[in-house]
């Protein structure tokens, strides 16, 4: 083989990897793409009326600097598993990657706050935009036809157990209602990195 003819094939392979690794041009995902992100907007909105509703326990609130080290061992105290990690798209984190990824954390938040809903009301309308969320997500990988990573599977909690009282019940839900907020962030960054990608504002 010649060096102009390995040349382009070089080039076409590549080529071939950072398509694969981009969000696929397709009007239907496109479309899922841009519902998804407008509900994870109304998920980020509500979560402040949703954590004043059900928490009422001194010194849990949404803002980062009260945490104390304290909250970070209970964390592992209840059993609350961390969301899956969004990175940026690169020819290492794929779409399909991501995607998964975006399913796995929506699994993860709803199983989460079905278990708490069981001993707390107040949950019921963000439990319901996860359950949008997640149909959103579904559509999207269907309609970009994207492999199955097997991380979107449904996650194993044991949290039920753990909730002996009020105190481990309202630092469980104020614990899942953070990280679900930083998992939204997440997930609005790569909805917007998708949208611009695949020539959506």
């Amino acid at each position: 083989m010649n060096t102009p003819t390995a040349v382009a094939l070089l080039h076409c392979f590549l080529f071939a990897v950072l398509v694969r690794s981009a969000p696929a041009p397709l009007p239907a995902f496109r479309e899922t793409a841009e519902r998804a992100k407008t509900l994870v907007e109304k998920i980020l909105r509500d979560l402040p009326d949703v954590h004043a509703a059900t928490i009422n326990t001194e010194g849990l609130t949404l803002d980062p600097s009260t945490q104390t080290a304290n909250l970070q061992m209970m964390v592992t105290s209840l059993g609350i598993p961390a969301g899956p990690v969004i990175k940026p798209l690169s020819e290492r984190f794929t779409l399909d990657m991501c995607v998964s990824r975006m399913l796995a954390g929506g699994r993860l938040y709803q199983g989460l706050l079905g278990i708490l809903s069981e001993r707390l009301s107040g949950l019921t309308d963000v439990r319901a935009d996860l359950r949008d969320l997640l149909t959103h997500l579904r559509k999207m990988k269907e309609a970009a036809q994207l492999a199955d990573d097997g991380l979107d599977q449904n996650p194993s909690l044991d949290l039920s157990t753990r909730l002996h009282g009020n105190y481990e019940v309202q630092v469980a839900v104020h614990l899942t209602l953070t990280q679900l907020r930083s998992f939204c962030h997440d997930l609005i960054r790569s909805l917007r990195a998708i949208a611009r990608a695949s020539g959506t504002r």
